[in-house]
C-alpha cells in the first residue's frame, strides 16, 4: 500500500511539472487560412495550420523573383528599363522606360517597396527579353528546392487563377533563399536610397515589413496583398543561431500574429548542432585495398531546432555496409546517418569518404614506388 502511495505521489509530481511547462508556453493561434513555422536550417516543420493548402500568395511571389535574379546574373550590371515595365498596375517604384538602374537597385525596389514594375523589369532582363522564360526559371527553381505544390505565372504576384503555392512550399523557398547572403542582406534592409533618373530626388525606399522594427531578431522577408489572396506575410527572425521562418497566408492581423508565433518558437526551441562534416563518424574495413580501413564523414553539417525533451529523446543510428570493396572514391556516398525522435525519422544524412583508396593490385606498386622515393630522399 505504501509503495502504491509513493508511486501515485511521483506521478502527480510529474504531471504538475508538465502542467507548469505547458502553462508557461502559450500555444499559437492564428486567423490565417494557412500557416507554417519551420526551422530555417533543417526546414523541419515546428507548427502549422493547413500547411499544404494551395492558395494565391500575392507579392510574396517576389521572394522567388529575387532568388532567381540573384542566382542567375551579376547583380551589379546596369539594366535598361523596358517599355513593358512602365506603368504596371499595383505597387510601384515608378520606373520609366529607358531609365537605367543596376539589377541590385531593382532588387531593393522589388523587396522593400514591392514594386510590380521592378519585378517586370527584372524578369524581362534576366529572361533575355522574355518574361515567360523567367517564369519558367521560377518554376524550375521551385522544383529544385522541393516546392512541388507551387506554380508561378508571373514575377510579381498579381492574381492569376493558376498562380499558387502552399505555406509549406513558400517556407521552404524562403529558408533556401535566406542561405544566400545577398538575399538576406536585401530583405533585412530597413531603408535604401536608389537613383531616380530624370528626377531631382533619389528614390527613398522603406521596407514594408514592420517586424524589422518591432520584433527582436527579425531579418526578413516579404509582405503581400491582393483581394483574392488577402494579407500575406513571410517573416523570419534569428536568435541564438536559431533561424525561424513563418508563413501566414490570408491573415488580417498578420504582423501581430507573426510576432506571437515567432515568440512561441523561440520560447520552446533551441538550435542544436547534430553533425559536423569535420568529425569522423566511423571507420569501416576495406576489402582488397591498399589500406585496411576507411573513415566516413557526414556529407554536411546538420543542425536542427529541438525542444529540450526532443533533444533528450534524439536517436542516431547508421545504415552502413560491414565492409567496402576497393577502389574507394573520394566524395562517394557509402552509408547514411539516420536521425530520429520517438521512432520518427527526421533526417537521413549521407556518409562519404574524404579519401581515395586504390585497390591492392593497382595501388601496391604505386605505394612501393612512393616508399622507395621517400627512402631515396
Amino acid at each position: 500500500m505504501k509503495t502504491r502511495k509513493i508511486l501515485i505521489l511521483c506521478i502527480l509530481i510529474i504531471l504538475f511539472n508538465i502542467s507548469k511547462v505547458f502553462a508557461s508556453v502559450e500555444f499559437p493561434q492564428t486567423s490565417a487560412q494557412s500557416a507554417v513555422l519551420i526551422d530555417g536550417s533543417s526546414c523541419r516543420v515546428l507548427w502549422g495550420k493547413n500547411i499544404d493548402e494551395k492558395l494565391p500568395m500575392a507579392s510574396t511571389t517576389k521572394i522567388m523573383t529575387a532568388l532567381v535574379a540573384i542566382e542567375s546574373q551579376n547583380i551589379n550590371r546596369v539594366v535598361t528599363i523596358p517599355e513593358v515595365a512602365q506603368g504596371v498596375e499595383g505597387s510601384s517604384i515608378y520606373l520609366t522606360a529607358g531609365e537605367h538602374l543596376t539589377l541590385e537597385e531593382l532588387l531593393y525596389g522589388l523587396m522593400l517597396r514591392s514594386g510590380n514594375d521592378a519585378a517586370t523589369a527584372i524578369a524581362y532582363d534576366v529572361g533575355g527579353g522574355s518574361i515567360e522564360k523567367f517564369v519558367s526559371l521560377m518554376n524550375a527553381t521551385a522544383k529544385r528546392i522541393g516546392a512541388y505544390n507551387t506554380n508561378f505565372e508571373n514575377p510579381h504576384g498579381l492574381h492569376s487563377d493558376n498562380h499558387y503555392t502552399t505555406a509549406h512550399d513558400l517556407a521552404k523557398i524562403t529558408a533556401y533563399a535566406l542561405k544566400n547572403d545577398k538575399f538576406k542582406e536585401i530583405v533585412s534592409t530597413k531603408y535604401k536610397e536608389i537613383p531616380w533618373e530624370g528626377s531631382q530626388w533619389n528614390r527613398v525606399l522603406k521596407n514594408n515589413n514592420k517586424l524589422l522594427w518591432s520584433f527582436e531578431g527579425a531579418n526578413g522577408v516579404k509582405t503581400g496583398f491582393t483581394q483574392k489572396a488577402g494579407r500575406c506575410l513571410v517573416s523570419s527572425a534569428n536568435r541564438n543561431d536559431l533561424q525561424l521562418v513563418l508563413v501566414l497566408l490570408n491573415c488580417g492581423p498578420m504582423f501581430e500574429e507573426s510576432s506571437a508565433i515567432l515568440e512561441y518558437g523561440f520560447n520552446i526551441y533551441k538550435s542544436r548542432q547534430i553533425l559536423s562534416n569535420s568529425d569522423a563518424v566511423i571507420s569501416i574495413p576495406v576489402d582488397n585495398g591498399i589500406f585496411d580501413s576507411i573513415v566516413l564523414y557526414p556529407i554536411e553539417d546538420y543542425s536542427m531546432a529541438l525542444t529540450d525533451a526532443e533533444y533528450e529523446n534524439l536517436k542516431i543510428t547508421m545504415d552502413i555496409p560491414n565492409v567496402i570493396k576497393a577502389p574507394i572514391k573520394k566524395g562517394k556516398i557509402y552509408g547514411n546517418i539516420i536521425i530520429s525522435i520517438n521512432n520518427e525519422v527526421i533526417k537521413e544524412v549521407p556518409l562519404v569518404s574524404k579519401s581515395y583508396v586504390a585497390d591492392r593490385y593497382f595501388g601496391l606498386p604505386m605505394k612501393k614506388l612512393f616508399e622507395l622515393w621517400n627512402k631515396k630522399g
